[in-house]
């Protein structure tokens, strides 16, 4: 069996983050999303995620192609949490790209083309704007 584990906050689910999931699935038989906490993602965005933990998490449990959900409490972790989920390849957005080179001694580490023109936080800025 060939284990991925991904990483991200996947806040305000948007048709990026699922052809992501997708593609990470695709390149195995189990999916692992360590999905950052409320805290870490104040830490690494300086913003709280638009929805908590729990409700992401249920959202993302709910994708057929994700197998696992755990709360990724610290980017210094990674490490911790390949190899406590044997995961055989770490996936990530192409915008993070290099920056997990480190992982190579203990799983494959692989980047993937974020889909153009979408992200997270356009898509709040937008609704910020709109006047309701």
């Amino acid at each position: 069996m060939r284990r991925i584990i991904t990483f991200g906050t996947f806040d305000v689910l948007h048709v990026g983050h699922i052809k992501i999931l997708q593609r990470a699935k695709d390149m195995g038989d189990h999916l692992t999303v360590g999905l950052s906490s409320d805290a870490l993602n104040i830490a690494k965005k300086g913003r709280a995620p638009v929805y908590p933990f729990t409700s992401r998490q249920t959202i993302l449990t709910a994708l057929r192609f994700v197998d696992t959900v755990f709360m990724e409490e610290s980017l210094e972790k990674k490490r911790e949490y390949i190899v406590q989920h044997k995961a055989d390849a770490l996936v990530m957005g192409n915008d993070w790209e290099g920056k997990f080179d480190e992982f190579e001694d203990i799983c494959d580490v692989i980047y993937l083309p974020r889909t153009p023109s979408i992200s997270t936080t356009e898509i709040i800025e937008i609704i910020k704007e709109t006047d309701l």
